[in-house]
């Protein structure tokens, strides 16, 4: 089992932002244009990455903190999608092969983009994709393994979405992640922390698989029942056990949403601010409005915004997708 991982510092932030200058977009923090009484909402719009997601930003420092020995045989990673494009991205700029490995039912508008970009895709059920994700190897490729959540540089990475975050709102009250290992969070908690520690970070979950919230309920990083919804980008079987305590130090708790919570929050991203997110990217702004938990200035990491256009047809229309 891998070993409990550190969070990453302020000065590996710092230098991952110098790291990532001239290949991600320092996206920008928009108002919700829908006005509440006892709350500001405003979204940092990763969507408006190269790939369509902010794991260009963890893959890129991962992979520009490797050396051309490490890689040489090429990388790999295990991917529901958005950081199987990054891993790619980077591969691509860097010469090398890249393979992905993906549950069965990951989505075909990210399947096709992670080939697009040149990377070879090996499907497996779900199960046997999360253990990739548990044991950080999958037998018979000799390749160098990039993880999507377990990883300081990648966590770095992430972090430099607080830092910008804290530029555009210095006054910012809470912060809401969409969670599904934990890498993305962490990663902002620990950037918004080295500058304010009253900044509360919480993650949004959706209720068909909150690994986070049946944890932090527990005690104890916890193995849930995983049912598979349009909501792909997050929900695993487990909470990483190596991730458990940065998790539960760094969040403020657990936002769980549900299904149709997530997708009036993707109809409405589209109507108010046209602005086309995932399900998992969703997650955060249903948690903001939904939660009585929040109050004051609010920033919703829309983390993506690749989802399958029957998918959106199907929530614009009002019904809610497979």
């Amino acid at each position: 089992m891998p070993h409990p991982l550190d969070a990453p510092t302020l000065a590996e932030i710092q230098s991952a932002r110098e790291s990532l200058r001239d290949s991600v977009v320092r996206t920008p923090l928009v108002p919700l244009n829908l006005e509440l009484n006892d709350r500001e909402i405003y979204l940092k719009l990763e969507n408006l990455q190269p790939i369509g997601s902010f794991k260009l930003r963890g893959a890129g420092n991962a992979m520009k903190g490797a050396t051309d020995a490490e890689i040489e045989r090429g990388v790999y990673t295990a991917s529901a999608g958005n950081m199987a494009q990054g891993v790619a991205w980077n591969a691509r700029q860097r010469g090398v092969p890249c393979s992905v490995i993906v549950p069965e039912q990951a989505p075909r508008t990210k399947l096709e983009s992670i080939r697009r970009l040149g990377a070879k895709t090996i499907q497996v059920p779900f199960d046997e994709w999360w253990r990739v994700i548990q044991t950080h190897s999958y037998p018979g490729i000799d390749a160098y393994f990039i993880h999507p959540v377990s990883d300081r540089r990648v966590m770095a990475g992430n972090g430099t979405i607080g830092l910008e975050i804290l530029e555009d709102l210095p006054d910012v009250q809470n912060v809401v992640v969409p969670f599904g290992g934990g890498g993305l969070s962490c990663g902002i908690a620990a950037a918004l922390a080295s500058h304010r520690s009253s900044i509360r970070i919480f993650a949004s979950e959706v209720s068909t698989a909150a690994p986070l919230a049946a944890s932090l309920k527990a005690g104890a990083a916890r193995e849930i029942e995983h049912v598979p919804s349009f909501v792909d980008g997050i929900g695993g079987s487990s909470l990483l056990h190596e991730m458990w305590p940065l998790a539960s130090r760094l969040l403020a708790g657990a936002l769980v949403v549900t299904p149709e919570q997530t997708a009036n929050a993707i109809r409405l991203l589209v109507e108010r601010n046209h602005v086309v997110a995932e399900g998992a990217a969703a997650t955060s702004v249903a948690a903001a409005l939904e939660s009585n938990d929040l109050s004051g200035k609010i920033v919703c990491v829309v983390s993506g915004g690749n989802i399958d256009t029957a998918k959106l047809r199907a929530i614009l229309d009002g019904r809610l997708p497979d």
